[in-house]
C-alpha cells in the first residue's frame, strides 16, 4: 500500500487547500514554468479535481484559479520558446 494512502482524507483535503491558496498567491509562477519544473501546473490540478468528481473541469478550473479561468489566462504573458522548450521535455518524463 503507498503510505500515502494513509493520509487522512480531512488531512489531505487540507493540504490540498493549502496548496491551491499558495499557487492562487503566487500568480507570478506561471503554468508553463510550472509544467517546465514539475511537470504539472494549475490545469493539470482542475482536471484532477474534474476527473475524481469534485467539479466539471470549467468549474474546477475556475475553482484552482480563484477567478474565472478566461480572466486569469487573460493575465497571463505569452510563454517564450524556451519556456515551451521546457515543459515539452518535463512533460516527457511525466507517468
Amino acid at each position: 500500500m503507498d503510505p500515502l494512502d494513509q493520509i487522512d482524507d480531512a488531512h489531505a483535503a487540507a493540504a490540498f487547500r493549502r496548496l491551491v491558496r499558495h499557487l492562487r498567491h503566487r500568480d507570478d509562477a506561471a503554468n508553463v514554468d510550472l509544467m517546465g519544473l514539475a511537470g504539472f501546473c494549475r490545469n493539470c490540478l482542475a482536471e484532477w479535481v474534474e476527473d475524481a468528481g469534485g467539479q466539471p473541469r470549467g468549474a474546477a478550473r475556475d475553482l484552482i484559479h480563484g477567478m474565472p479561468y478566461g480572466e486569469w489566462k487573460a493575465r497571463q504573458p505569452a510563454a517564450t520558446p524556451e519556456q515551451l522548450a521546457r515543459m515539452a521535455q518535463s512533460q516527457r518524463r511525466n507517468p
